[in-house]
């Protein structure tokens, strides 16, 4: 009898250790689950010429329709859309992005196409957009969470070349939202003059970008006294290593910055990204795109803040095809010239997380 008592003694004080146990994971499970609440994914994506598949008969460029050069039509817009929001989801691991850059996309319908009549409609997006001067038709824009950010103002920043009155490109967005409640957050979305015609011939363009959207930080910074939570996102056609970059809007590594107001490339040379750059030219990959941000929001104590190292390249076996000439993986595009193929773009995306 002793022996039982002494038995069912052990087995008792067994089962109490395991639901203290299971208790203390339980626990741990909604802590990481709490943190992980208060922390934001936002991202960029150059989406490679998304339009759509009408004719616009204000405009001269219409290659992109079922008449033009490339054969658009509707069963390859709807391709195309259902490509960008697998790849949207992927970027969040299942999550919604908070914010989502996007740049070569032709207008407002294909932003409310995506977020309305795609499984993003799950969740409560808003877009962003504003009609370009760009000859071809192409914009930039952003997506957001109306349940994380409340849109407080938003404009479009012309690129204007005093010396050239029939110069043409995209504007630049700004955006600033309420975060919580709590915190405000400035958000630049870009797509600076490409290098078509010539890196040298088209590299003044590019600076003329960088100026202008230092002149536009400059504002902001003032307004809030070097303090403003800044993100600027982009294709910029240049490498963080430019002078557009490093001189014209002043972005550069952590560890060059001299002043306060110097804004923090964290897309910068030599950085951990999980990928060797955002495009392939050739045998070589290069960063063109990149996130930056201001000193007050990577050093933040309260509000919202930048964590740390999560500056990524966004890759998934979805993305690539095998490169048989230039060898290794390049890029599963939309079109190759005037080749149909299917895929997602010549870009890769790019994103950083924040957390309050």
């Amino acid at each position: 009898m002793m022996y039982c008592t002494h038995t069912k003694g052990k087995i008792w004080s067994l089962f109490l250790r395991l639901i203290l146990l299971l208790f203390f994971i339980i626990n741990l499970d909604l802590e990481v689950k709490s943190q992980n609440s208060n922390q934001i994914r936002i991202g960029f994506y150059n989406v490679e010429n998304f339009f759509d598949p009408f004719v616009d008969s204000t405009r001269e460029y219409n290659e992109f329709t079922e008449q033009g050069e490339q054969r658009w039509n509707y069963f390859r817009y709807k391709k195309k859309q259902t490509n960008i929001y697998k790849t949207i989801m992927a970027m969040g691991e299942g999550k919604p992005l908070g914010i989502l850059g996007l740049c070569e996309i032709e207008n407002d319908f294909v932003l409310k196409d995506l977020i309305y009549y795609t499984p993003l409609k799950r969740f409560n997006y808003q877009y962003i957009n504003y009609p370009s001067p760009d000859r071809r038709g192409i914009d930039v824009g952003l997506i957001y969470l109306t349940d994380q950010f409340r849109l407080i103002n938003s404009q479009p920043i012309a690129l204007i070349d005093p010396e050239n009155d029939r110069f043409r490109s995209r504007d630049m967005l700004y955006a600033s939202f309420l975060v919580d409640g709590i915190d405000t957050l400035h958000v630049y979305i870009n797509h600076w003059p490409s290098r078509w015609g010539g890196e040298l011939a088209t590299k003044p363009l590019r600076m003329l970008a960088a100026e202008r959207l230092r002149r536009h930080v400059d504002s902001i910074q003032q307004q809030f006294n070097s303090k403003a939570k800044i993100v600027i996102m982009g294709d910029f056609n240049d490498t963080p290593e430019e002078a557009s970059i490093t001189k014209g809007l002043r972005a550069m590594p952590i560890e060059a910055i001299d002043n306060s107001d110097d804004l923090i490339n964290l897309f910068a040379a030599g950085q951990e990204l999980g990928h060797m750059g955002t495009l392939k030219y050739q045998y070589d990959w290069q960063v063109f795109d990149m996130l930056i941000v201001s000193q007050p929001l990577y050093n933040a104590h309260n509000g919202f803040r930048y964590i740390k190292a999560s500056a990524s390249i966004f890759t998934a076996p979805f993305l690539f095809v095998e490169d048989e000439r230039y060898l290794g993986n390049k890029l599963y595009r939309t079109y190759i010239g005037p080749r149909y193929q299917g895929g997602f773009s010549d870009h890769l995306p790019i994103f950083i997380d924040l957390e309050f």
